[in-house]
């Protein structure tokens, strides 16, 4: 359904996307859809590596490994999560620096770039560091953040659009309507 609404916008110059799995099959799906040739699979949209707890169930977490667990629902941007996981700080200096990479490669054109929840939030917090995000990131959501090639200056457009999904009946069985899903 993504793939399908951008197809009927601007046509992008390139597509950009995580390389972890889910994300790279998103990107594969739109770039075929909106004729893009290829995508550019960058780690650095990635999303954030939570050390120790990554790959364990999130209600797991908190009692097989709880430091990890502890560092991860810090409030501190700084806290890193032991087993090697990011920082909030890291994550945001790794996608955002991305982000300005993809900008001056692409002036003046238009980009999509595929990733996940904790990056999209990354990179919302850096073109809006006074408005913060309200409520979830949804799988295929759309935002829209103009960025000047010039000033680095951003313009968050629309965030976490799923206007696309409405009609699908996706809503409510996705994104925690069932409970499971996330």
């Amino acid at each position: 359904m993504v793939a399908h609404r951008l197809s009927k916008e601007a046509k992008p110059a390139a597509i950009y996307s995580s390389d972890l799995k889910r994300a790279a099959e998103t990107a594969q799906t739109i770039a075929r859809i909106c004729n893009l040739p290829n995508v550019v699979f960058d780690p650095a949209l990635r999303e954030r590596h939570i050390g120790d707890m990554q790959g364990m169930k999130f209600h797991d977490a908190a009692t097989e490994r709880p430091e990890a667990y502890k560092a991860f629902m810090s409030h501190k941007r700084n806290q890193q999560i032991p087993g090697g996981g990011e920082s909030l700080d890291q994550l945001s200096e790794r996608c955002v620096s991305c982000l300005i990479n993809i900008v001056e490669k692409h002036k003046g054109e238009r980009v999509i770039v595929v990733s996940h929840g904790g990056t999209i939030r990354e990179l919302y917090r850096h073109a809006s560091p006074m408005r913060p995000i309200q409520g979830k990131i949804h799988n295929t959501s759309v935002s829209v953040i103009l960025v000047s090639s010039i000033t680095g200056r951003c313009i968050v457009k629309m965030v976490g659009d799923i206007s696309h999904l409405q009609a699908t009946g996706v809503l409510e069985n996705a994104f925690g309507g069932d409970k499971n899903s996330a």
